[in-house]
C-alpha cells in the first residue's frame, strides 16, 4: 500500500491507499508548532499507526508546505518556518528505516487531481492552494514538476500583476513572510481575504464568518469578495500566459466558496494575452483530501 502525510499548519494527516486508490485508513492530529522533532516524531507516529491498523506495511510520500533544496537537501520556503533549514526526508528515513519522497504540499495536490480527480487524464495540471496560505504546483502527465530550483509552482511568491492604487497600499501594509512585498500569497490566501475585509470594515473576521455575511448579502463582504475574485483572476491569468495549463484546480478553503467557478474564469479573459481564455478552473474533486492522496501517489503503481 502507500502511505501519504499532509504536514499543514495545523494538523498532520495520514492515509493509506491499496494499489486502486482505495482508503485503507485516515487520521490526523494536531501539528507540533515550532517543535521540528516533535513534528518528525508525529510523522513516524501516524505512519506506525496506519501500518498497525491495516497489518500492511507501505511506501511514504510527504507533502510540506515548502520543498526539499536540491543544493542543501534541507527544508526551504516552508511558512511552516520551523521546518526549514532541516533534513526532514532523511530524518524520517532513518527514524522509518526506509526511503520517504518528499514534494510540495500544492505539487501533491497536482498529483493528486491529476490522477484521478478533476485533471483525471490531462497532459499538463496546474493545481493552486488558496488556505491558510497560497501556492501552487504542476503536474505533467501524472508526476510532479519540482525543477531544478525546487522551485516550479511558486506561484504565490511572484509579485500580484497589474495592481491598481489600492493593491499598491496593501503591498506596503501586508509584508509576506518570505521577506518581500506584494506575493500573491498576501493577496489569494483565506488570509489575504480575511485581511482585506479588515482593512475595508475595520472589523477582524475569519474567513469563513465573511463568508456567512456574504451569503446574507452583507455589502462590505460583497465588495471583499469582488475584490478577491479580481486578484485570483489576475494572478491566474498570469499562469495561463506562462504555461496554458489544460486544467486549472483550486483547493484549500477558499475553494469551497462555489462562485468562484463562475466569476473567475470570465474575468480571466481580460488579463490574458489576446483576450482568449477557456481554460477549465474546477473545484478539487477529493477536496481536503487531495493534499494527503497526491502525498501517497508520490509512489507510483511500480513501487
Amino acid at each position: 500500500m502507500r502511505i501519504g502525510i499532509d504536514l499543514g499548519g495545523t494538523k498532520v494527516e495520514v492515509i493509506a491507499l491499496s494499489n486502486e486508490g482505495q482508503e485503507l485508513f485516515r487520521h490526523r492530529v494536531n501539528t507540533p508548532r515550532d517543535d521540528y522533532q516533535a513534528t518528525v516524531q508525529a510523522i513516524v507516529d501516524l505512519v506506525l499507526m496506519a501500518e498497525e491498523k491495516t497489518a500492511q506495511t507501505g511506501s511514504v510520500g510527504v507533502g510540506i508546505p515548502g520543498t526539499i533544496s536540491p543544493y542543501s537537501q534541507r527544508v526551504k520556503n516552508a511558512n511552516s518556518t520551523w521546518l526549514n533549514g532541516q533534513p526532514l526526508d532523511k530524518d524520517l528515513a532513518q527514524a522509518l528505516k526506509r526511503e520517504v519522497r518528499i514534494a510540495n504540499d500544492a505539487n501533491c495536490l497536482a498529483v493528486s487531481e491529476a490522477v484521478d480527480g478533476a485533471g483525471a487524464g490531462k497532459p499538463l495540471v496546474f493545481a493552486v492552494i488558496i488556505g491558510t496560505g497560497s501556492g501552487a504546483g504542476v503536474a505533467i502527465n501524472g508526476e510532479s514538476r519540482i525543477g531544478g530550483n525546487g522551485n516550479a509552482g511558486e506561484w504565490g511568491h511572484n509579485p500580484l500583476p497589474w495592481m491598481d492604487a489600492d493593491e499598491l497600499r496593501y503591498r506596503e501594509e501586508v509584508p509576506c513572510y518570505c521577506g518581500l512585498q506584494g506575493c500573491i500569497e498576501t493577496f489569494v490566501s483565506g488570509t489575504g481575504f480575511a485581511t482585506d475585509y479588515q482593512r475595508l470594515s475595520g472589523v477582524a473576521r475569519k474567513g469563513a464568518e465573511i463568508i456567512t455575511l456574504l451569503e446574507q448579502q452583507d455589502p462590505v463582504a460583497e465588495l471583499a469578495m469582488s475584490r478577491y475574485e479580481m486578484r485570483l483572476a489576475k494572478s491566474l491569468a498570469q499562469v495561463v500566459n506562462l504555461l496554458d495549463p489544460d486544467v486549472i484546480v483550486l483547493g484549500g478553503g477558499m475553494s469551497n466558496v462555489d462562485r468562484l467557478y463562475q466569476t473567475v474564469p470570465t474575468l480571466m479573459k481580460k488579463w490574458v494575452f489576446g483576450g482568449e481564455c477557456e481554460t477549465p478552473v474546477l473545484k478539487a474533486v477529493h477536496g481536503d483530501s487531495s493534499g494527503v492522496r497526491g502525498a501517497a501517489w508520490l509512489w507510483p503503481l511500480q513501487a
